[in-house]
């Protein structure tokens, strides 16, 4: 019985180890940054590894009074492909400290 006693105590100082870890790598997502391109690089969204929009970039020549459809449709490929990126950048930080490990609600 004394055995399993310390086998939990040790199980559990590593969960708080591990948890410690994935919040250190989740306040580092905050810096880091992903882009997701659309129309051959005329639009460009940028993404926090916390998945918000930081900044659009639009070329000029993409505006076009008479086709604001088309833009439309480019910044949302643009953002989509960005929040893909932020997604992977997510899961590669967070899942090497939970590799293994089968807990419900992470990822």
């Amino acid at each position: 019985m004394r055995g399993g006693m310390n086998n939990m105590q040790g199980m559990m100082k590593q969960m708080q180890k591990m948890q410690k870890k994935m919040e250190e790598e989740q306040e580092k997502l905050k810096e880091e940054r992903v882009e997701g391109t659309a129309g051959g690089g005329m639009v460009t969204v940028t993404v926090s590894g916390h998945k918000e929009i930081v900044d659009v970039e639009i070329s000029e020549e993409v505006v076009d009074p008479d086709d604001i459809e088309m833009l439309q449709d480019l910044i949302v490929a643009a953002t989509n492909e960005a929040m893909t990126k932020a997604d992977a950048l997510m899961s590669d930080r967070l899942g090497k400290h939970t590799q293994g490990l089968n807990i419900p609600g992470m990822m």
